[in-house]
């Protein structure tokens, strides 16, 4: 099969080789038995920096997961979390339980083929991820859209604040731009994302006249399909407000949608969650490029 987990012979793996290298005397232990004793020593030291570091890897990604869901944000994506403990924490417990996994063969060659194309999709789709960071959009566009996120009993969700506030900000700019909310309502919600995305900016000096409502959609795609009810998706230049980890795929899904003069205007985010961000914005952009989301 190529795969087995067997048990160490010699070695107990927080214990100490059967020698003391120390004391080494030639006419107590001969060489070929030294330079055993020595590479076995050398394989323990190996073998117990592996177990610690996959034991504190499992250990962070397993109280981040608990974080994550704590936050309620409707999403079950925190689960990759604590799916990546225990992928990490099962080579840590085999090998404090003194054994060792051997991966041969064709099943260990298609392993690092897998891991090599995820490693290498992960680090394409983060770096599409951060060229949106900087994204300011243009000066003067016709529509904003601020896509919806969650609402809490008391307003606006952390994250749904700094979309926000970027919408107001280019509004005090930009006073001519029609602004866009869009957002329904989720099941944990008492409101339409919308409905409070629109009464926070009149709060803040947005005039409530330039302010449109998108109340039906459930996600960034409906966002961006329901939104251009109101506007020329051909002629009208559009800016899409989000989260600076979220731009590159909303402006992606807004052309693959049809429209043609689209630009990204990023928001900030909270730097603890932006991990959990931008690990799931890996795996949207995968979903939405096989899905066919991003072309007309």
């Amino acid at each position: 099969m190529g795969f087995r987990i067997k048990k160490v012979e010699k070695q107990d793996l927080l214990g100490i080789s059967k020698y003391d290298l120390n004391d080494y005397e030639e006419d107590v232990i001969d060489e070929d038995e030294y330079n055993d004793a020595r590479a076995l020593r050398w394989s323990l030291i190996r073998r117990t920096c592996i177990m610690v570091l996959c034991a504190i890897i499992a250990v962070v990604f397993f109280f981040y997961g608990i974080c994550i869901a704590a936050v309620n944000s409707g999403s079950k994506f925190f689960l990759i979390w604590f799916l990546g403990a225990a992928v990490f924490a099962l080579p840590a417990v085999v090998l404090f339980k003194g054994y060792t996994i051997e991966i041969t063969g064709v099943l260990k060659a298609a392993l690092i083929a897998a891991v090599s194309v995820l490693l290498l999709i992960f680090v394409i789709t983060q770096f599409m991820v951060l060229s949106g960071f900087s994204a300011a959009g243009q000066k003067n566009l016709d529509y904003i859209i601020v896509l919806g996120a969650q609402v809490k009993d008391d307003g606006p969700s952390v994250v749904l604040r700094y979309r926000l506030d970027a919408a107001v900000e280019y509004c005090k700019e930009n006073p001519n731009t029609i602004v866009i909310v869009s957002g329904g309502q989720g099941g944990n919600e008492s409101s339409t994302e919308a409905s409070v995305m629109r009464d926070y900016l009149v709060r803040k000096g947005v005039n409530i006249n330039k302010i449109l409502v998108e109340d039906k959609s459930s996600n960034t795609d409906q966002n961006i399909d329901y939104s251009a009810e109101f506007l020329d998706k051909s002629a009208n230049t559009v800016g899409i407000v989000t989260n600076n980890f979220h731009v590159t795929r909303a402006v992606l899904l807004a052309k693959g949608a049809g429209y043609e003069k689209v630009y990204g205007i990023s928001a900030g985010s909270s730097a603890f969650y932006l991990p959990n961000n931008m690990l799931r914005e890996t795996a949207g952009i995968m979903k939405d490029f096989l899905f066919g989301h991003f072309s007309k």
